[in-house]
């Protein structure tokens, strides 16, 4: 246990390590807004959940800012236009995962213009019922921005019995990755407007705004803006000690309230609700100024980048075109990864485009990526098991999956793993264990898949074979009834008389 310099008590969560943060490298200017490229690939999908109906047909001409896909519902999340241009239409592109797979994108070809859609603000959003504002977030496409993409407005309106706290992460824990450190840096009043925007949404009476102890400046700034802002003191900055990966939703507020949310609940349950800074400053953009979710900072960085820095890039942008304005790769550059170097996912092309999740790229060396010593056999140290911040067996959960014990997987919680890296990066037998844990999750939801369709298939023909019988049995009981009034000697007289005289009408 410890205490916050603004005598917030804290609480440790298992596991953890404490690594160079390496943030510094990117940290040095101020972020730069990248160019508008030529041609934009806006994934119809950036969040999780179903995709809505196209609305933007090939050859039309768009605002920047103009939905180019519908919102049905709060887990139905528009895409909107990047820049100003002409849709060239829906194409496969290159997505990031998994490995070798595409995504549907819309192709949009810059007219160098940049004009927008008029801005559509929320001036009143003090007073209005938190349902408006919601609705507002969702319209302009807001997903969370942290990595995980959740829609924003499912996590704010919910069946929830009440949310007492807002918590905004801001604890960007993860090496090299450096874009939330420097929006707080460069707009902490979106930060905090934001945050009140997101807690009036929610009708939350406290909000934590979680930094990392290193960040100073960032502090500073958050606290200045909070005293002008805050009249009724709601807001609270809290420094919290740089472990990896302390920035994840569980281990966050683990850490700020000791509370554990349950193996199979939400933190909705224990009357929390944790965002990203960058969603908050999002939801500020959205309100007080109108626009839609079209750009977002992305950090590239690494050794194998010439001049690493902060952009302020356009949803769609290719991956390759942001390296480019960072200097280019430098001879040494051998591996791409989207995000950190412990939890990102290896690249096959720089021609994967920014989505609302890419938070950072990063090249990385030779000598960071290759193995110094080959995979050897579990010795069963048990120091996977001590670093683990979801509190699993590590080693355990390797042996079921590499013997595609799926059901033994699930049993274990294998699907609370948050492939943070932290087992693989001490294992003794250097055992790629996230990657075996990401192959087992997919076996197990192509599994799930499969069983779901199967229950389908099942229920459809259960449904079938009962309209079937009911048919069967509405026929019997019609040739019953006829039957028996053909028992009937008057009856069957009556019968046979009227078909003659329907074969005498027809004659006729």
């Amino acid at each position: 246990m410890s205490t916050s310099q603004a005598g917030y008590r804290l609480h440790g969560f298992p596991g953890g390590l404490k690594m160079r943060h390496h943030k510094q490298v990117s940290c040095r200017q101020p972020p730069a807004a990248a160019e508008i490229p030529e041609r934009l690939y806006i994934p119809i999908g950036q969040h999780q959940g179903e995709v809505g109906m196209l609305r933007a047909e090939p050859g039309e001409r768009v605002l920047k800012g103009q939905a180019l896909t519908a919102s049905e519902d709060d887990f139905v999340v528009p895409a909107h236009a990047s820049t100003s241009g002409n849709v060239a239409g829906v194409v496969e592109w290159p997505a990031s995962w998994p490995p070798g797979s595409s995504r549907r994108c819309i192709e949009l070809i810059s007219d160098a213009r940049d004009e927008s859609v008029e801005p559509n603000p929320l001036p009143d959003w003090h007073t209005l019922d938190p349902e408006n504002i919601i609705d507002h977030l969702r319209s302009m496409g807001l997903a969370g921005l942290g990595g995980a993409m959740f829609p924003t407005a499912a996590k704010l309106r919910g069946d929830w019995n009440g949310i007492d706290t807002l918590i905004l992460n801001g604890a960007e824990c993860e090496p090299w990755i450096s874009c939330d450190e420097m929006l707080m840096r460069t707009r902490p009043e979106a930060i905090i407007e934001g945050a009140r925007i997101l807690a009036r949404a929610v009708s939350a009476g406290r909000v934590l705004i979680a930094i990392e102890d290193p960040m100073d400046e960032v502090g500073a700034a958050l606290e200045t803006i909070r005293r002008e802002n805050d009249p009724d003191n709601n807001i609270q900055i809290v420094r919290i000690p740089a472990v990896y990966p302390e920035g994840g939703e569980r281990q966050l507020i683990q850490t700020l309230t000791g509370l554990e949310v349950p193996h199979d609940g939400l933190p909705q349950d224990l009357g929390l609700v944790c965002h990203n800074v960058a969603t908050a400053a999002a939801a500020f953009d959205a309100v007080e100024t109108g626009l839609a979710l079209t750009e977002r900072l992305v950090t590239v960085t690494g050794p194998g980048i010439a001049e690493p820095r902060n952009f302020s890039a356009r949803i769609g942008t290719r991956i390759g075109e942001l390296v480019a304005q960072a200097g280019g790769y430098t001879d040494q550059a051998t591996r791409l990864v989207l995000g950190g170097p412990m939890s990102g996912i290896a690249l096959p092309t720089d021609d994967i485009p920014i989505t609302k999740g890419s938070n950072c790229v990063l090249a990385l060396e030779a000598d960071q990526v290759s193995r110094p010593h080959p995979t050897l056999p579990c010795i069963n140290c048990g120091a996977c098991v001590a670093v683990c911040p979801a509190g699993l067996l590590p080693q355990l959960l390797f042996k079921a999956v590499a013997a595609d014990h799926d059901d033994e997987a699930a049993e274990l919680n294998l699907f609370d793993c948050i492939e943070c890296g932290c087992c693989a990066q001490v294992c003794p037998s250097h055992i790629p264990l996230v990657d075996w844990y990401r192959h087992g999750k997919d076996r197990l939801r192509l599994k799930q898949l499969d069983q779901r369709r199967a229950s389908l298939a099942k229920r459809r023909f259960d449904a079938r074979q009962a309209r079937l019988e009911k048919a069967e049995a509405e026929r019997q009981a019609r040739r019953e009834r006829r039957r028996k009034k053909l028992a009937e000697p008057d009856q069957a007289k009556s019968e046979i008389q009227a078909a003659i005289e329907r074969a005498r009408r027809k004659k006729d």
